[in-house]
């Protein structure tokens, strides 16, 4: 059995390592521009494990996308679990929120880059269905945590915003930032823009008609 076990185990390993070579060369290099061939050497592989294991470079594409919607959709559950538990009121829990998502773009670079090039491209995006699926877990995550209508248009344009707030410091990091004269490279910079977003979303929340969604779900 042992050895059964550790080609699993090899195979396995193997798997992970192309899609973490893939993910950064579609990243950094778009799908077109690469090829099975370069995700085997910038993996350290045969040349033709790629493709052994993912049979097309469409299908280790698409590969690539699940394992990024799947750690979006794991974070959206593991923050929607400990605010849930955590009996904080409802500003507290969304300035939490608002924060954890800012941390997990910044530590996920890549992810930034495959979703900025399927915004970008013409023509639905590859795997639709699947940011679909993680958007509304994201909708109704927020509407549990704050304890009110997933289905209201408030909530959906406070996500909306939330994500627009996270996403533009790092979409922007070397253009309009720069431009206007504000620095995005050090961590205590990030940190000082992931405050501002935080505020921004609290202080927007307070000053116009969707108040109400802090107002009404205080926890005791």
């Amino acid at each position: 059995m042992t050895q059964p076990i550790e080609r699993e185990r090899n195979a396995a390993r193997t798997r992970e390592t192309i899609l973490d070579a893939a993910e950064r060369l579609f990243a950094e290099r778009g799908f077109e521009a690469t090829s099975l061939q370069q995700v085997g050497a910038s993996a350290g592989v045969s040349r033709g494990a790629p493709g052994y294991f993912f049979r097309s470079k469409a299908a280790l594409y698409q590969a690539v996308l699940d394992r990024c919607v799947a750690e979006v959709r794991d974070a959206v559950r593991g923050g929607r679990a400990r605010a849930l538990a955590s009996g904080e009121r409802a500003e507290v829990i969304l300035a939490g929120a608002v924060a954890e998502y800012f941390d997990f773009l910044a530590a996920r670079p890549n992810f930034l880059r495959l979703v900025e090039r399927e915004a970008l491209r013409s023509g639905p995006p590859r795997d639709g269905a699947a940011f679909g699926t993680a958007g509304q877990e994201a909708l109704a995550a927020i509407a549990e945590e704050l304890g009110v209508d997933a289905r209201s248009d408030d909530t959906a344009q406070l996500l909306l915003s939330i994500v627009a707030l996270c996403w533009f410091p790092f979409v922007h990091a070397r253009t309009v930032a720069p431009a206007i004269g504000v620095q995005l490279d050090a961590a205590a910079d990030l940190e000082r823009r992931k405050r501002h977003v935080v505020e921004l979303v609290l202080h927007g929340l307070r000053a116009n008609a969707a108040a109400p969604l802090l107002e009404a779900t205080t926890h005791d």
